[in-house]
């Protein structure tokens, strides 16, 4: 039987192949971009009282009505501006559900998608399964800014969405006020549809502001915006999230939610209305808490060989590794796990076409002392 792939240029994610690479060596995983401390107790005994309350069924399709209102509440409390409850949210099963279900709900085959390179993995095979053509804009090597001018010109009459991550993942870099501006002139006057990936919107360094497309009404207009309970709560594995957008694009949207997954997981969705509304501190302290990980983390890669690039936001340490070897990343990721036992993750595979001569890894400070600890006193030999 002859099988033609739909995703010709897939294979197993970066993230599995340096995860189990990792496993099969006993390395120190700094790789995959998930916590290794404890989720909040509140949220682990509200979770358990919801199961025992027998919440075990299916939810409602949009995502029960208290934690509708509790994202609503937390959305005005956090950017001056309350979202429709029932009109503009939809709780999703994780983030990579809800950016699969915007880009399937309004991009169709011939059509072009905008995003800005390195960009996250799932963004490409989501917008192929549409039929479309993504085109990749390079963010500046140096500082992963956006350079406006090369996404106004690679604006033609197909382009239907535009792709942003603010903080980014894997850099950290975020948008300003003027970005945002930027993004508003780009867009108006146009029917492109924005898509705004916001999952790590808490996690914000040396007091500087989120720059949510929410803020702005011209975008928040045209956008779905995309958040994560995962990363916000130390809970990746409950595959929980949302999105927000307009009414009309919320009906599109929910159109694919409901025949991709229908509904999410029901217990945490009654722990998490509980959780934001009794412990509001939890995301309001989130950037301290994590700013605490960052410094820490390169003040003991001042012992290493490795150089650490700035990390305005998110949880992601970007590292120029170009004093240690001059192989390429993928080469140099895979050595770095065998040989010396840290795994790091490369960035060539968040490209369509990597820079020539970048050598950055990836480290995730997402993690607990100890976990810290090892990995730099293995770094610190190189």
């Amino acid at each position: 039987m002859r099988l033609d792939t739909k995703l010709p240029k897939v294979g197993t994610t970066i993230f599995t192949v340096m995860s189990q690479l990792a496993a099969e060596h006993g390395a120190v995983n700094l790789g995959q971009g998930f916590p290794d401390f404890p989720v909040p107790a509140r949220l682990v005994d509200a979770l358990a009282r919801a199961m025992q309350a027998g919440h075990n069924q299916y939810a409602p399709m949009t995502g029960i009505p208290a934690l509708r209102q509790a994202i609503a509440a937390k959305t005005e409390r956090c950017y001056g501006w309350r979202p429709d409850a029932d009109a503009e949210i939809t709780v999703t099963s994780g983030a990579t559900e809800a950016i699969f279900n915007a880009i399937h709900a309004v991009v169709r085959a011939g059509e072009e998608v905008i995003v800005l390179d390195p960009c996250y993995d799932c963004y490409e095979p989501a917008i192929d399964l549409a039929g479309a053509k993504a085109v990749h804009v390079p963010l500046d090597p140096a500082t992963f800014a956006p350079d406006w001018d090369a996404v106004r010109a690679a604006i033609t009459p197909r382009t239907r969405l535009l792709m942003v991550n603010s903080p980014h993942n894997p850099s950290g870099a975020m948008f300003t006020a003027a970005d945002m501006q930027a993004l508003q002139d780009i867009l108006r006057g146009t029917d492109i549809l924005l898509l705004s990936d916001e999952v790590y919107e808490h996690i914000v360094f040396d007091g500087a502001r989120h720059e949510s497309a929410l803020l702005y009404p011209d975008l928040r207009a045209r956008a779905f915006v995309i958040s994560s309970f995962g990363k916000t709560y130390h809970c990746t594995g409950w595959k929980l999230g949302y999105c927000i957008a307009p009414p009309a694009l919320s009906a599109e949207f929910r159109k694919v939610h409901q025949y991709n997954v229908f509904c999410s997981f029901n217990p945490a969705q009654h722990a998490f209305a509980e959780m934001i509304e009794a412990e509001p501190g939890h995301y309001e302290t989130l950037g301290a808490f994590y700013q605490d990980k960052r410094d820490r983390f390169r003040a003991q890669l001042a012992a290493t060989r490795l150089k650490p690039l700035p990390v305005p936001g998110g949880y992601f340490q970007l590292v120029d590794y170009s004093a240690v070897s001059d192989l390429p990343d993928l080469e140099f990721a895979h050595w770095l796990t065998v040989e010396h036992g840290v795994t790091g993750i490369p960035l060539s595979p968040f490209y369509a076409a990597p820079p020539a001569g970048q050598r950055l890894l990836r480290l995730c400070f997402a993690k607990n002392e100890a976990t810290v600890n090892a990995a730099v006193e293995r770094l610190s030999k190189l």
